[in-house]
């Protein structure tokens, strides 16, 4: 199978790749702007949070990789972003320290801000993953069994068949997406419910799909990744159960003052 990753203009090379996650935080921004309504914000606030949480994410990705990598990078080729390299666990971890930074700076709700940035960022990782398919990377173990070496089941890789793991998570990622924009419709008004149902539901697709992985990053025997997943859903979870605990003590101390 042909794979063409991109093409030049003047000399200049772009990859589908970049052109893909540039598509993703574009989409992931313009339907930031859509759901501000629902939090009491405006379009502007959400610019402006994406002039902090862009750039940390970009940032985030590269180190994320490249500390995990087993390759030994010099100092100038950790900034060689084109080469590929970057790590979408990575690019959370840094937009989460945009989103704080300018909640701090502009004095906003984290909360509220964090539950429409994951709904971008669901769409965004969607459509990032679908770039792996060119750059060749992320995909899954490899295929041996004819009757599975078929796509988008499986992908050629150098040659080799492996599990397609990134289409798996894209199809995964666009499921999500579209469930929170349903929740959203429904204005779901509980501060922190769309967070940690991220954390939840992110976190268990990539802790199943990291299984089946083929070039993950490691720390010692354990896959980084999955190991974080793990963590992020029980946050997740931790999170969803102490929301529904301080709302079902509100809605007593409620009907208790209604009743005396």
């Amino acid at each position: 199978m042909l794979v063409i990753d991109g093409f030049s203009i003047f000399g200049l090379e772009i990859k589908f790749y970049g052109i893909l996650i540039a598509l993703g935080m574009v989409l992931g921004v313009f339907v930031a702007c859509k759901l501000a309504k629902y939090k009491h914000l405006k379009s502007d606030d959400i610019i402006l949070l994406a002039l902090y949480v862009l750039p940390l994410a970009v940032i985030g990705a590269r180190l994320y990789y490249v500390i995990f990598s087993e390759h030994s990078y010099t100092f100038w080729e950790i900034f060689e972003i084109w080469n590929g390299g970057m790590a979408i666990y990575g690019g959370v971890i840094g937009g989460a320290i945009g989103v704080v930074l300018y909640c701090v700076i502009h004095k906003k709700n984290f909360i509220d801000i964090a539950d429409i940035a994951v709904v971008a960022l669901i769409l965004g990782q969607g459509i990032g993953r679908i770039g792996c398919y060119f750059a060749g990377c992320c995909y899954g173990i490899e295929v041996t069994d004819p009757s599975f070496m078929w796509f988008p089941l499986s992908t050629q890789i150098n040659g080799v068949w492996h599990l397609s793991t990134f289409f798996y998570e894209s199809l995964c990622d666009f499921i999500i997406f579209f469930v929170f924009l349903l929740l959203f419709r429904k204005k779901v008004k509980t501060r922190g419910v769309m967070l940690s149902l991220y954390l939840i539901s992110y976190g268990a697709v990539r802790c199943i799909i990291e299984t089946f992985r083929g070039d993950s990053l490691y720390i010692g025997s354990m896959k980084v990744s999955q190991l974080l997943s793990l963590i992020l859903m029980v946050v997740g979870i931790i999170l969803l159960l102490v929301i529904y605990t301080k709302k079902r003590k509100a809605n007593e101390n409620k009907h208790i003052i209604t009743n005396s």
